[in-house]
Order: C-alpha cells, then structure tokens, then sequence
C-alpha cells in the first residue's frame, strides 16, 4: 500500500489525505510563467515546491502515473506592452527558453506538458461559448464576462466578503458590467493586437479562463491537484474554480488546492516586480551561488510560511551543502531515511525532512544521499567539451534561423532531460550543467 500523503487544501483549510481518482494517473497542474521578463527568485519558489511535489508524487505511485501540467501563458496585455513592434511569439519564446533554463539550473525538470495559451484558443472559445449557453456568461460591448452572480458557490475557495472580492486585486471595474465582480472571458483586440477570430468577434481571451480550458485539455474535467502562489488564490483561482465549475454541471476543478507562500525582502515586504525588490535567478547564478544552493535555500522554510530572502540565508545554505556534499562524497545513495518520507507525506515539511536528513548523515549516508536526490539537490558538476552537445546547438540554431519552433523546442526539451540547461545570448547559445 502506498505511503499516504496530506497535503494542505485551501479549499477546506485543512491537511487532507491525496486519493486520486486514478492511482495511475495522479493528475497535478500548476500555473506557470507569463513569459515577458526574467524570472526572479519569488517566481521560482512555486516551480521549486511543485517539482518536490512531482517528486514525492513520483516515489509514492511511481513517476510514470504522475502526469504533471505547467502552462505558459504567452499572451497578456504586458506581454503586448513589452513587445511593441515586435513580433510577440519572438519575445515570449525568449523569455520562456530562459524561463526554463533558470528552472532547470534549481533542478527544476520540465513538467510532463507545458499547454501554451496560444495553441489552446478553441478549447477556450468552445468553453465560453459553453458558459453562455449554460446562462453563466454574458457579451458586452464586444466582451464576454462570467456572471458571478450565477453561480452560488462563487468565493468559497477564498472566503473573501464580495466589497473585498470587488477591491481585490486584478478587479476590473468596467461600465459594460452587470456586477463589479463579473471577470472578462473574452475582450476584443485592436487591429494592431494580436487576435483570434471568434463569435464575439476578432479578440483573445482574459487570463482566468485559459488555465481553465488548458487543464479540461489536457488533464480532464476534475484533477487531482492545482498549485501556485498565493497571489493567485483570488481571483484567479477563485475564476477557475467558478467558470469550470458552471461549464462542467458542478463538476469541481480539483480536489485539493496547493499555495505557497511569498518571498520576503527585508522581513515583510513581499518580493515583486511592481515594488521593484525582486533579484533575479539569472542574477543569483552571475553572483556564483549554485542552483543546488538556490534549490536548497527555498526549501529551507515550510512551503505555506512566508521565506525572507537575504545573504545571511545564502550563506549559511551553502555551508550546510557544502558539509553535507563532503560527507557524501563517493557514497551511493540507496532508500531515503523514513523519517524524511515521514516529513514529506506530512505536506511536504521540509524543514522536518532537512533535520531527517541530517540525522540520517552520522548513522546511514546511503540513505542521506538518497534523500538529498529525492529532495532534487544535486552535487554540481564541472561543464566538459562535448561535441555532441555542440551538434545539437548548431542544429537548433538552425532550426529557430529556419523558424521551425517545434524543432528547437524539442532539441532544447532534450538536453534539458539530460541535465543539459542552454541560455541564449547576444553571442550566441551556451550550455552548461546543473
């Protein structure tokens, strides 16, 4: 029998025990980058927390029947403003390959799909269209909203009275609305936008319901896990859970709710791009602390709990790497310790599991090794020639010269799979090892 794993759901706010519809298709999707800009390290937390997830998932019911969804969404009005002139798919293909390598340098491996909201406009427009049919959406003024006020379950994920639901955040108020709280499904473009025909007229969609119909896409109606930060839990998360909800009978979106907590600078800030306190991971790595470093200081703080980030964190992760990397030097890993399973299957206490793990280093190394694998920290390893490398950057230099995204996108997935992170530069591509 499986280990049995709790894991914190916001929607009931308590630990509940994981039983997935489908044992040999344990279903977890996580909201992903919007593709504009450089990650920094608060956007890495998620993608650190849910590839543990993934992980543990992996171990208890085995990787092959866990099937993990991280979207991309790579369209949004501010990757439009960034963009300007330029070609959008140029930009935001950009971003996402340096998206996944900075992932990929914290031992982030790619998830099992990665829906972007560009190739999955009908399933958004089909489910729309099925919102208004069902009388749960409404067109205005060449929009299309949600109408909140007909579905009776609207703000049980997030428990917020409706004056805060209207002043929350990304809460449009807009004259064509029958309610403040009604949320864009669809909004018309502007010829020089980008668009898609649909029956409401050339548009594209608002961000809520793309995670929606990405999920019913690839996962199915209801899934077994939905993560991300806890800036999403209104109203984004919030949406999903209504429109899916009223276009599938009832049927809930998912069964457990995950969100991690903020990044900290400086005890209580929250680390943002629009307070202008973030530092990148592209940053962090040029400064020469590693991705296991990186990894490991994220994990350091239970994933629901606020984590200030700061040097005085860096170095004193390192230090605890360093001593734990010499005394497994040469040793082969083989079960990890019970105590650190234990910790994990109790929503994912790393704190706990780090202490096992510690624990484990003066009375069974093997096991320490084991568990430091499980937990995605790896020893670094020096970057060698490698002429078939090599070959595959020509070939996907080629291929991206030519246009030809599907190509250079499966080259760069490849080499990610072999631990291979590539990063693209006015000089060229460079690669190296996490």
């Amino acid at each position: 029998m499986p280990m049995q794993l709790r894991l914190y759901n916001t929607l009931t706010r308590a630990k509940d025990p994981l039983t997935p519809a489908n044992p040999e298709r344990v279903t977890l999707y996580v909201c992903g980058p919007t593709v504009y800009d450089r990650a920094h390290i608060g956007n890495a937390r998620p993608a650190v927390v849910f590839d543990l997830l993934r992980r543990v998932l992996g171990h208890i019911y085995g990787a092959k029947h866990v099937l993990y969804a991280r979207n991309i969404t790579d369209i949004d009005d501010k990757i439009i403003a960034k963009a300007g002139t330029a070609p959008i798919d140029q930009l935001t293909r950009h971003y996402e390959d340096l998206y996944l390598a900075d992932m990929a340098a914290l031992g982030v491996t790619p998830p099992d799909l990665a829906p972007h909201a560009t190739t999955s406009i009908p399933a958004m427009i089909s489910m729309i269209t099925t919102l208004i049919q069902k009388g749960h959406a409404y067109e205005a003024e060449s929009h299309v909203l949600f109408e909140t006020a007909t579905d009776p379950n609207y703000g049980h994920l997030s428990r917020r009275p409706l004056e805060d639901m209207i002043a929350g955040a990304r809460v449009e108020i807009a004259p064509y609305k029958r309610a403040p709280q009604d949320f864009v499904l669809w909004k018309p473009s502007t010829p020089d936008q980008p668009g898609w025909d649909s029956p409401w007229g050339r548009g594209r969609p608002g961000w809520h319901i793309e995670c929606s119909a990405m999920i019913a896409e690839t996962l199915g109606t209801t899934i077994d896990i939905h993560g991300g930060g806890l800036d999403l839990q209104f109203p984004h998360h919030e949406n999903e859970c209504a429109q899916s909800a009223c276009a599938h009978d009832g049927a809930p979106l998912a069964q457990i709710w995950m969100h991690n907590g903020f990044l900290t600078m400086s005890g209580d800030t929250k680390m943002s791009k629009s307070l202008g306190n973030v530092i990148t991971v592209e940053a962090l790595l040029a400064q020469g602390w590693t991705g296991p470093v990186l990894r490991l200081a994220l994990l350091s703080a239970h994933y629901r709990q606020p984590l200030d980030w700061s040097e005085k964190l860096l170095t004193e992760t390192k230090a605890r790497l360093d001593r734990w990397t010499r005394a497994l030097a040469n040793t082969a890993p083989s079960t990890p310790p019970p105590a650190l399973l234990e910790a994990l299957a109790d929503d994912l206490n790393t704190p706990q599991a780090l202490a096992a793990l510690s624990a484990a280093l003066k009375t069974d190394p093997a096991a320490a090794a084991a568990g430091l694998a499980l937990l995605g920290i790896t020893r670094p390893q020096a970057k060698t020639p490698d002429s078939k490398i090599d070959a595959q950057i020509a070939a996907r230099t080629a291929a991206r010269a030519a246009r030809n995204w599907a190509e250079s996108d499966r080259i760069r997935d490849a080499l990610l799979e072999q631990g291979i992170l590539l990063e693209d530069t006015p000089g060229g591509t460079t690669w190296r090892k996490a």
